[in-house]
């Protein structure tokens, strides 16, 4: 048994909850994820975790265990980076989380580029809208568009979010004209949607003062592509839509005014990063100022 693998394993199924998680994190089988909790559990002589067909739970002694598990790995972790400092080099794998538009528009491209400069860096890309715990999971790295609550975690400034309304040139042309905010509760509208608690939310609903929309998606790309194909209005980033504007198939609706603009932060938990993710911030960072 590679017990130092099978402590990652199980890790990582005390944190998410459940196999698939870490099928998917270490790119193996449900299968191996569940061989190596078994044989942990018969090297330490205990059951680690109760088994349903929905989830898994830690039983009093997994969640000891887990705690130990943690320490260990962290001990790892920093004695792996102390020689990369020392030999300065950056290895590894970091994972980030971030939403879905900024990630897809303007993360992944910087990341594929990073990838190319560093080929001893693996990076795990989550796109996702829900708001993800780094405190109690594998995430290194969590973006996060809005003014920082008080969470604990560090933040470093990447970047502000400007919105912009944008509509095709053909629905301008063939629908009643725009000359205040007000005008929109009488105009085919897009929204961007997202969850919050695993009930359904619209993005500035109050600004487009409606409830009804001829089309909800999480993502900024679909409502880009659905306005340019002259279903209605939306109000997205301009990194989202500004291709589409410079090449004539969107308009910006100047009357309108957006909502002012965000700051966006990459999150992490500890200041004392490893080489590989304080190298991967400020590469990001480089390529946004």
């Amino acid at each position: 048994m590679d017990k130092l693998t099978a402590m990652q394993v199980f890790s990582h199924v005390a944190e998410q909850g459940h196999f698939g998680a870490a099928a998917h994190h270490f790119k193996i089988s449900r299968t191996m994820v569940s061989k190596h909790i078994n044989q942990l559990e018969a090297y330490l002589g205990i059951k680690l975790i109760n088994r349903t067909t929905r989830q898994q739970e830690l039983t009093e002694s997994g969640r000891m265990y887990y705690q130990e598990c943690k320490t260990i790995l962290a001990a790892i972790a920093q004695a792996e980076n102390t020689l990369q400092m020392m030999t300065g080099t950056a290895r590894g794998r970091i994972s980030i989380n971030a939403p879905v538009s900024f990630g897809s528009s303007v993360l992944a491209p910087i990341v594929n580029r990073f990838l190319h400069l560093y080929p001893d860096i693996d990076v795990e890309l989550c796109l996702d809208n829900s708001l993800v715990d780094p405190i109690n999971s594998h995430i290194d790295l969590v973006v996060r568009i809005g003014e920082l609550g008080d969470s604990g975690l560090i933040g470093r400034h990447i970047m502000d979010y400007h919105m912009q309304f944008c509509a095709s040139p053909q629905y301008l042309a063939t629908h009643p004209v725009i000359q205040s905010i007000n005008d929109l509760s009488d105009h085919q509208c897009l929204g961007f949607s997202y969850s919050t608690n695993g009930s359904l939310s619209v993005a500035h609903q109050h600004i487009f003062g409606k409830r009804h929309f001829r089309l909800l998606s999480n993502s900024g790309l679909v409502l880009t592509q659905a306005a340019i194909d002259g279903l209605g209005i939306i109000l997205q980033p301009t990194i989202v839509v500004n291709e589409a504007i410079i090449a004539g198939k969107l308009v910006n609706i100047d009357c309108l005014t957006p909502p002012e603009a965000m700051p966006i932060h990459v999150l992490y938990k500890d200041k004392n990063l490893p080489l590989k993710t304080r190298t991967l911030i400020d590469y990001i960072v480089a390529q946004l100022s």
